[in-house]
C-alpha cells in the first residue's frame, strides 16, 4: 500500500476499485493549416452545439443544483463570442479549428483566473467545454467520467463541474483528485451526496500501477493499492428531512440562505428551499464588459436574479473588482502584487460614480422584486471604510448597509465595523488566504486554506462575539458554510446566517436543526481548543455524538 495525505473535504471512509477519469486531450497543434479555412470554420460551430445538446439532455435527468451546472456549462458551450473568435482564428490566422477553439477558450479562462474568487472557480468550466468541442471536432470520446461498471473509487486530476453534477452515489464510492481544494466544486458537491472525498493529493496520479484504493474523507488519508481492494461504501447518515426553517433544535433562528450569481442559481437556491441569499455576486452582469453595463442595463440583470425571492432576504454584493480582477472600462493599470492592491472597495474609492450607479440599479431593482433587499461592499478593511459606504447606500435609498470580513484587520475590529453598519459576512474563502498568506487556488497549499484551521475559527470567534455584542446579524457567505458538521460550529461561535450553494441547504439546515444552540456552542468551544484542523473535526464529532 502507498499512503498519501490530502484534505478531506467530505466526511466517511470508503474503498473499492480504482476508476480513473480521463485527462484532457493534448494541446492541439497550430499546423498544418487547414486547406479550406472556411469550411474548417464551420466545423466549430456545430461541434460546440452537439457538445451542448448532449448537457442539455443530461440536465433533464437531474434537478436543482445539478441541472443548473449542466445548463451553465451548456450555455457555455453556446457562447458567441467563443465561438466567433475561435472562427475568426481559423479564418484570419488559417488556425486549424481545434487549435483556434483552445486558444478561445484559453483567453477566457485566464481573464476568468485573474478575476479571482468565484469567478476564477469558472475558469474550469470554461476549459472543460473547450476540451469537449476540441473532442467532438477530433471525433473522439471527450475526456471525463468514464461509464462506470461496478461500484468504483474515483481518481482525477480535478472535476469539472460538468462532470460530478450527476453522479450516481450508487455507483461512486468516493473521489480523489491531485489538485482543487475545500472550496472547490467537487468538495461541495461531494458533501451534497454523502461521497467521501480528498482532494489536493500531491502525486496520487503518479503512483504506478493502481488497482484500489482505501479513502478517508475525515483524515485525508488515501491508501493506494496495486491489489484488488474489495467495495466497500461509506455509511451514509439517513438523509433527515428538513421542514426549510433555519434553527437549532431549542429555536435559535439561524438563516439558512445561498450564494447566487445567475438566474439559473437563483432559481436552483428557490427548489433547494434556500431562506433567501445571503451572497449576490453582481461581477457577471460586467465581467466581459468594454464599458460600464448602463443603470437600465444593470437592473434588469439584477431583477432576474432578485425576482424569485420576493418577501425573503438578499444581499447583494457590490463589484468586487480592481486590479487582480480586470474589468476594461476600469482601467486601473498594473500593480506589483494586485492581490494587495486597489480591489473591491477600494476601486469605489477612486470611481464613486461607479458605485453609485450600480447602487440606484440595485435600488431599482429591489422596488421591482419585493424582496427584502440589503447590499454589502467587499474588501473593507477599517470602520471608517465601512462607515464610507453605509452613507452611500443610505443615499440611494436602500435600508440595509453591510460590508464583508475578508481581511484579518476587519476580523480584529469587528465591533468598530459593526457600529458603522448593520450587518457583517464573512468571506472565509479570503479571509484564510489572508490570514494564512495562502493563494487558495494554489493546491499545494489547499491544507491552509482548510476552513476548519483553528486560527480562522479563532478569528471567526471574535467576530461572532462582536455581533453579539452589539446585537447585529453575523453571516458566513464562504464555501465553509456548505459543511453540515461545520455549520453547527459557526453557530455556536455566534453566527446567525449561513450562505451556501444551493445543493447544501438541505442538510444544513437539517444539521442545525439537530441540536442546541448550548451543544453548539460546547463544540465550537472544543474545535477552538484544539491545534490542528483534524483534531478539530474529531472534537466536534465527540461532542456531537
Amino acid at each position: 500500500m502507498s499512503r498519501l495525505t490530502g484534505v478531506g473535504v467530505s466526511s466517511g471512509r470508503a474503498s473499492g476499485p480504482v476508476a480513473r477519469v480521463a485527462d484532457p486531450l493534448p494541446e492541439p497543434s497550430a499546423t498544418p493549416a487547414p486547406t479550406d479555412p472556411a469550411a474548417d470554420a464551420a466545423r466549430i460551430r456545430p461541434a460546440a452545439e452537439a457538445v451542448a445538446e448532449r448537457l442539455f439532455e443530461r440536465a433533464t435527468r437531474v434537478e436543482g443544483d445539478a441541472k443548473a451546472v449542466l445548463e451553465t456549462t451548456a450555455a457555455m458551450a453556446l457562447d458567441p463570442a467563443l465561438i466567433s473568435q475561435a472562427e475568426q482564428l481559423v479564418t484570419g490566422r488559417s488556425m486549424p479549428a481545434p487549435r483556434a477553439v483552445f486558444e478561445a477558450a484559453n483567453g477566457f479562462a485566464e481573464a476568468l483566473s485573474a478575476a479571482g474568487g468565484y469567478m476564477a472557480e469558472r475558469a474550469r468550466d470554461v476549459q472543460d467545454v473547450r476540451d469537449r468541442i476540441i473532442a467532438g471536432l477530433h471525433g473522439v470520446t471527450p475526456p471525463g467520467v468514464p461509464e462506470l461498471q461496478q461500484p468504483s473509487v474515483l481518481l482525477a486530476r480535478d472535476l469539472a463541474p460538468a462532470d460530478t453534477a450527476d453522479l450516481d452515489p450508487s455507483l461512486v464510492l468516493a473521489l480523489v483528485t491531485e489538485e482543487g481544494g475545500p472550496t472547490s466544486h467537487t468538495a461541495i458537491l461531494a458533501r451534497a451526496l454523502g461521497i467521501p472525498a480528498v482532494v489536493a493529493v500531491r502525486g496520487v496520479l503518479g503512483v504506478p500501477g493502481v488497482a484500489g484504493a482505501i479513502v478517508d474523507g475525515d483524515s485525508g488519508e488515501v491508501e493506494t493499492s496495486e491489489e484488488a481492494v474489495p467495495a466497500q461504501a461509506a455509511e451514509r447518515a439517513v438523509a433527515k428531512e428538513w421542514n426549510g426553517v433555519g434553527e437549532t433544535a431549542d429555536g435559535k433562528p439561524i438563516k439558512v440562505v445561498a450564494n447566487v450569481g445567475s438566474g439559473a442559481d437563483a432559481r436552483a437556491a428557490v427548489a433547494a428551499g434556500a431562506q433567501g441569499v445571503g451572497l449576490f455576486r453582481t461581477e457577471f452582469c460586467y465581467l466581459g464588459a468594454s464599458e460600464e453595463p448602463a443603470v437600465e442595463t444593470q437592473r434588469s440583470a439584477y431583477h432576474e436574479v432578485i425576482a424569485p425571492f420576493a418577501g425573503k432576504p438578499v444581499i447583494v454584493r457590490t463589484l468586487d473588482a480592481g486590479a487582480d480582477k480586470p474589468l476594461a472600462f476600469l482601467d486601473m493599470g498594473v500593480e506589483p502584487n494586485p492581490a494587495l492592491g486597489v480591489r473591491g472597495l477600494r476601486v469605489a474609492f477612486d470611481r464613486p460614480d461607479v458605485l453609485e450607479r450600480q447602487l440606484e440599479a440595485i435600488a431599482a431593482a429591489a422596488a421591482d422584486s419585493g424582496a427584502e433587499v440589503s447590499v454589502m461592499a467587499p474588501m473593507v478593511a477599517t470602520a471608517d471604510e465601512a462607515a464610507w459606504f453605509a452613507a452611500r447606500v443610505r443615499a440611494a435609498g436602500l435600508a440595509r448597509a453591510g460590508v464583508m470580513i475578508e481581511i484579518p484587520a476587519a476580523a480584529l475590529s469587528a465591533a468598530e465595523i459593526l457600529g458603522a453598519v448593520d450587518f457583517v459576512s464573512i468571506g472565509t474563502n479570503d479571509l484564510a488566504q489572508y490570514v494564512f498568506a495562502a493563494d487558495r487556488q494554489a493546491g499545494a497549499l489547499a491544507e491552509l486554506n482548510d476552513p476548519w484551521q483553528p486560527a480562522l475559527l479563532r478569528l471567526i470567534a471574535m467576530i461572532g462575539r462582536a455581533g453579539r455584542e452589539l446585537d447585529k446579524p453575523v453571516g458566513v457567505c464562504g464555501e465553509a458554510a456548505s459543511d453540515p458538521l461545520l455549520a453547527g460550529v459557526f453557530a455556536g461561535l455566534g453566527v446567525t446566517s449561513l450562505s451556501m450553494a444551493a445543493a447544501a441547504v438541505p442538510a444544513v439546515g437539517a444539521a442545525l436543526a439537530e441540536h442546541s444552540l448550548a451543544t453548539f456552542e460546547q463544540a465550537a468551544e472544543a474545535a477552538l481548543a484544539t491545534a490542528t484542523p483534524a483534531r478539530a473535526r474529531e472534537a466536534v464529532r465527540t461532542v456531537l455524538a
